[in-house]
Parts: structure tokens; C-alpha cells; sequence
């Protein structure tokens, strides 16, 4: 592969990377941006005039959506099948109590003690999709959210893409859910393992690979307090509250960035029993809980120094 060129932007609340060869640069970057933006349009929980908007006020009906928003509620319900719904779709209104009801950075760093009677139902086995049609029917008094899985949903489609439409392999990173398309520099791709991917300082690792993707969930990065107590931003469907932080960072490689991202957030909600889980799925996972123990499994490597 020619010489490597790396581009950021701002999108979905994050930091965008996109790497490709040099010459293809700003090509791969327009397809990013075009398929980023299609994305916040359909499946945003934030904006008033997104599909998801739309098909959470008409809970109880079938609605016809954009094809977009139909892949990707696929894929939010194929992490909660393979994760025994540890990574649910249907947390919407779970969110919404615990104070994630807006864009984060407009989320308010303080406020009152969550609710201590609220229990999350979960439905995501409930929700019907015509593919025919480009419709989906939530059960009555359910929302959809996606933020568990949408960015690295994202991040395999822009990659793809991207890559289908300059001809070379492209990396996308999307707040550190990586996927990966196309022809790999030789040796793979790199990729440096942070608690916070705007830390690019940060003592770490490197790993690379050369297809699939690799995604790191965490709860140090999207925190705020309520009742005087921290909260994060993965929830435990089991109790519908933020997930015990057993584990701080959880990243794991797999055939995909939106597998590797629901099984790297479903070990934070299982927290004691993750490492023994991952490994059973034959994932490489690293895992560092709240006193900087890493646990590696599944093959992750040793040690490959930044």
C-alpha cells in the first residue's frame, strides 16, 4: 500500500478518523462524511426530524423508515441476541431517567438522585421489522436507543464504503471504534488501545489488524453525577440503572466493529464473569478494571508497547 494519510472531523458527538492511501485522502473522507451524516439523520436520538425520532413516537404502530435505520436496528437486535440481551436496543427511556436525554455535551454535569423504583422491561425481543417494506413496529411504551451500537454500525458501513468507492483500504475510527476495509498496509493496521480516544498521549498499547474492526467501551470518558453519586452512560438492562464498574476499559477485536463492540460493552455489563465469556467466544479482549489489572484473553497479545 502507497503512503498513509489521516484526517479528523467532528461527527455523532465524536472524533472521526478516517486513514487511507494519500492520493485517495479527500475522496475517502467525502464518502465518510456522506454516510456519517446519513447516519445522524436517520438514526440520532437527538434530533427532532431523525427517522428514530419519528419511529419512537409511534410506538405501538408500524412506521416506515429509511432502509438505513432498518440495517441498523438489525444490528442493535443481533448484539442483544448474541449477548442474551446485555446490549439492548429498547433502553430509550432508561437513558432518558439516568439524565442521557440530550447530546452529551449538553448533558447536565449534576442533578437529582436517579429513581430507585424504575425497571427497565426489556422488549427488544418484542421489536418486529418488515424488510420488505423498510418498516418497524416497537411494542407500546417502548423507545429505541442506539448509542450502544450505532457508531460502530457506522464505522463498518463508512469503511466499506469508502473503501468500495476509492479503490484502497480505509481505517475509520469513530471515538475508538475501528473498522477496517479494503487491502491492509502490510503488518495490519495500527491502532493505539486508550481509556479516552482524545488522549492520543496516553500510556497504552498497539495492536493492528488487518480486517474486521475493534472497539473499546469504557466508563471513564461519558460521566456525570446525579444525587450527589457518578453516573455513566452503559447501562445494565438487568436493573436499568449504569453498569457496576468492575471493568474501567474493555477492547475487543472481531469480525466486525459492531461485534466487537457489542461483545466489549456487554463484558461491562457482565463485569466478574467476562473474562471467562469473551474467551469461550474465542474473542482477544483486553480488559482493565478499577485498579489498572489487565486481563488478556482470547489471544489478545501480551505486550506490543506505543
Amino acid at each position: 500500500m502507497p503512503e498513509l494519510s489521516s484526517a479528523s472531523f467532528e461527527a455523532l458527538g465524536t472524533t472521526a478518523v478516517v486513514v487511507t492511501a494519500a492520493d485517495r485522502s479527500l475522496a475517502a473522507m467525502g464518502e465518510v462524511e456522506r454516510e456519517l451524516a446519513t447516519i445522524d439523520r436517520t438514526c440520532s436520538r437527538f434530533r427532532d426530524d431523525s427517522d428514530l425520532t419519528r419511529l419512537n413516537l409511534a410506538a405501538g404502530a408500524w412506521t416506515t423508515v429509511d432502509p438505513v435505520l432498518v440495517e441498523a436496528v438489525d444490528v442493535a437486535l443481533r448484539a442483544a441476541r448474541l449477548t442474551d440481551g446485555l446490549v439492548d436496543p429498547t433502553v430509550g427511556e432508561t437513558m432518558r431517567r439516568i439524565g442521557y436525554d440530550r447530546d452529551f455535551a449538553e448533558v447536565a454535569a449534576s442533578g437529582p438522585a436517579l429513581e430507585t423504583s424504575w425497571i427497565h422491561a426489556p422488549a427488544w425481543c418484542l421489536v418486529e421489522v418488515r424488510h420488505d417494506r423498510s418498516q418497524i413496529r416497537l411494542p407500546s411504551g417502548t423507545q429505541v436507543d442506539l448509542g450502544a451500537t450505532a457508531k460502530a454500525f457506522a464505522a463498518d458501513r463508512a469503511a466499506r464504503n469508502a473503501a468500495r468507492a476509492v479503490g484502497a483500504g480505509v481505517l475509520v475510527s469513530l471515538g475508538g471504534d475501528v473498522a477496517v476495509a479494503g487491502a491492509s498496509p502490510e503488518g495490519g493496521w495500527s491502532i493505539g488501545i486508550a481509556d479516552d480516544h482524545r488522549a492520543p498521549g496516553e500510556p497504552g498499547e498497539t495492536v493492528a489488524i488487518a480486517s474486521g474492526g475493534l472497539a473499546t467501551s469504557s466508563t471513564t470518558v461519558r460521566r456525570w453525577s446525579r444525587g450527589g453519586s457518578p453516573v455513566h452512560h452503559i447501562v445494565d438492562p438487568r436493573t436499568g440503572r449504569p453498569a457496576a464498574e468492575i471493568w474501567r476499559t474493555v477492547s475487543v477485536c472481531a469480525g466486525s466493529c459492531a461485534d466487537a463492540n457489542a461483545a466489549s460493552t456487554a463484558a461491562i455489563v457482565m463485569g466478574v464473569d467476562a473474562p471467562e465469556w469473551l474467551a469461550g467466544q474465542g474473542l482477544p479482549a483486553r480488559l482493565v478494571d478499577r485498579d489498572d489489572l489487565l486481563v488478556r484473553v482470547g489471544g489478545w497479545p501480551e505486550r506490543a508497547v506505543a
